[in-house]
């Protein structure tokens, strides 16, 4: 149970974290709907740390806020995307994204039904690391990651470092008229052929 200062602060990051998320799809600008995000992944991460999950308050921060937020502005402000445009077809998608609503909030319901009219549900859920209950949540979640799935974030890093690989690749376009910097031919120099002497003749110099 939360404490009264407990509760205060989680009303009001949820409140505002709500509140900037409908900020996010309504503002017209899409600077400021990215700005909007940022503040809503800045009350998503202190309702996390109310809760006592601190790993994911601050990758929330780091890779959310520290990242994709931070590239989707720069996207924006350097495609300069006509998002007008692209709202001219929103009413065509409605009917789907409707569906896709209902669905999500009648799991929710069905979630949150189900912990209100049968308390001990949660008590009856099973803990996968009942000897690491008592740890840190940081130092629990390492162990676990680099303990009994290490081969499965190997992969999954290798996969990201493919993917990162790939999309250099496919978007690397050499211009044929742009000066480029050969390193191995500047290794190669020599006073040689770095430099060249001409004799002037009297009267005929610049």
């Amino acid at each position: 149970m939360l404490t009264g200062l407990e509760a205060i602060f989680f009303y009001l990051f949820a409140f505002v974290g709500v509140a900037a998320a409908f900020m996010v799809i309504s503002a017209r600008n899409p600077v400021h709907s990215v700005l909007y995000l940022i503040l809503t992944f800045f009350n998503a991460s202190a309702l996390f740390l109310l809760t006592g999950a601190e790993f994911l308050a601050m990758i929330l921060l780091v890779v959310y806020v520290g990242a994709v937020a931070v590239l989707f502005l720069f996207v924006v402000m350097m495609l300069d995307v006509d998002f007008a445009e692209l709202k001219q077809g929103t009413l065509h998608y409605a009917p789907g994204g409707a569906l896709v609503g209902l669905i999500l909030a009648a799991e929710l319901i069905i979630v949150l039904g189900g912990y209100t009219f049968v308390p001990e549900l949660a008590k009856q859920a099973s803990q996968p690391t009942p000897a690491l209950a008592d740890r840190h949540n940081t130092a629990a979640i390492g162990d676990i990651l680099y303990t009994d799935y290490v081969y499965f974030f190997q992969i999954g890093g290798l996969i990201l470092l493919v993917a990162m690989i790939g999309a250099i690749l496919l978007t690397l376009r050499h211009k044929p008229d742009v000066r480029r910097q050969d390193v191995s031919e500047q290794v190669r120099r020599s006073p040689a052929t770095a430099i060249e002497v001409k004799k002037v003749e009297t009267g005929k110099g610049i």
